[in-house]
């Protein structure tokens, strides 16, 4: 596939929001009167004209501009600006998928807003994908890829730890990922061995390693809330750790709820983020069929052959004697309780989804998210920031996106209704810029229904 900033260079027009037109790459684009949504004071700053000009905010004003002067002009009368979303735990396919279906997955994530994404399980083929999107050789969402996984097979030894982390640090990988299985010592000499050579590591909590050894270590980010519910049961239980199921779903009816503020204290005082991905336990783990999620409308985006087997994973844990409904419900209740003190009293939440996993499409599984978020208590600025600002901070990238602002990248949604007020109204997407390049509503739809016949075929 052709690299489509090239291809509609030409295209140099005047058009509205709702006009029919293809990824605008003009230099001069001009919005006019539309509502910014201030995510720092959670306020809606109405009829502003911003002007973005090489793929950057050059000026946001409340002064009228000549159109003349713009190549592109689009009206934004009774809709809303906010910066593009973040999906903090996202997957990029790997390098044994066709490159048609890498693209088609990362516009995906477009299609819903998200306009940078944290790629969990990386690659080196995915350090090329991250330097295309960034030259707008790729259509993209800003890519951070993590280092290929740190886990009990992968990584044995001290030795194999210094030589792994130093080689993916020199390698360019963004962050190392943590996952299950690494022996205490082992995992203590990946963090100090990372600590020297500067850089970060996330992901999952090693039952060896256990939640309160984590957060000392100065985790970037802990993802799925892993690792929290085992920290809740009793020392007094005198349980095996490596029994707890299901991220600790077997321990849910000895959690001690009253130890949640403790570990909450930790996570605020090392300063370790939290990436919830709710919806993974409301659709993968949850008391919900495998029909009803495969009739949900963004299954068509995904190819056959990956739906049968998301079928056929969910049945065979929905028929694992250990599930059980009541149990089920208060392990969500636990969790939901572990995300809303973090929000309140931790050091932060990220939006992050994980996907493409088990009934999670790429963009749309953060809709489902943002709904989980909601039902944990989450306001709807708190939302709003931890997929926008918190992960601009989260990167040291203030100074690059996770706001409307001058001088920011203009990775920016366009909505037809106010999120503030109701968070339905980010599945109301009228068009997404990406570094500057406009992506009209029409355009999206058109390359869906390719994305739906093509994963029809396969």
């Amino acid at each position: 596939m052709k690299s489509l900033p090239y291809i509609f260079m030409a295209l140099l027009c005047i058009v509205s929001c709702n006009e029919t037109k293809e990824v605008h790459t003009s230099q001069d684009i001009l919005i006019t009167n539309i509502s910014i949504i201030d995510v720092v004071e959670g306020a809606v700053l109405n009829n502003r004209n911003v002007i973005i000009d090489s793929g950057r905010i050059t000026r946001i004003t409340t002064k009228k501009l000549p159109l003349k002067n713009f190549d592109l002009k689009i009206d934004g009368t009774g809709k809303y600006l906010m910066p593009g979303l973040a999906e903090m735990h996202a997957h990029i396919p790997p390098p044994t998928t066709s490159r048609d279906r890498i693209e088609e997955t990362l516009f995906l994530y477009l299609s819903n807003g998200i306009t940078t994404i944290r790629g969990m399980l990386g690659h080196a083929m995915h350090l090329e994908l991250r330097e295309q999107a960034k030259q707008g050789a790729l259509l993209s969402p800003r890519i951070y890829v993590s280092s290929p996984s740190f886990n009990g097979n992968s990584v044995k030894t001290k030795e194999e730890a210094i030589k792994k982390v130093t080689q993916y640090q020199k390698d360019g990988y963004d962050f190392l990922k943590i996952h299950p299985g690494i022996k205490r010592a082992v995992f203590d000499q990946i963090i100090e061995t990372a600590n020297h050579v500067n850089i970060p590591y996330a992901g999952h909590v090693p039952v060896e390693v256990g939640i309160h050894h984590a957060l000392k270590s100065n985790y970037a980010s802990i993802d799925h809330v892993d690792g929290f519910l085992e920290g809740l049961v009793p020392e007094s239980a005198n349980v095996k750790a490596e029994e707890n199921g299901f991220f600790g779903y077997a321990f849910t009816p000895l959690a001690d709820t009253t130890k949640i503020k403790e570990l909450v204290r930790l996570a605020k005082e090392h300063e370790v983020w939290i990436v919830p991905t709710q919806s993974l336990f409301e659709r993968w783990f949850a008391p919900i069929s495998a029909m009803e999620l495969l009739n949900q409308p963004e299954m068509k985006y995904m190819p056959r052959s990956t739906l049968e087997s998301w079928r056929k994973t969910k049945l065979s844990y929905m028929q694992d004697e250990s599930f059980n409904e009541n149990q089920w419900l208060k392990f969500d209740t636990i969790r939901k309780q572990l995300i809303k003190r973090l929000q309140k009293d931790g050091h932060g939440i990220l939006l992050g989804s994980d996907a493409p996993q088990l009934f999670n499409v790429p963009g749309f599984s953060i809709q489902h998210e943002v709904k989980g978020m909601q039902s944990a208590g989450l306001t709807p600025l708190e939302i709003i920031t931890s997929g926008t600002i918190n992960p601009a901070k989260y990167f040291n990238a203030m100074d690059e996106f996770g706001q409307v602002k001058e001088g920011l990248s203009a990775d920016l949604v366009i909505l037809n209704d106010n999120p503030l007020e109701n968070l339905s109204a980010l599945q109301k997407i009228n068009g997404v810029f990406l570094k500057g390049q406009w992506i009209s509503k029409e355009t999206i739809d058109k390359k869906l229904k390719t994305i739906a016949e093509n994963a029809a075929k396969n």
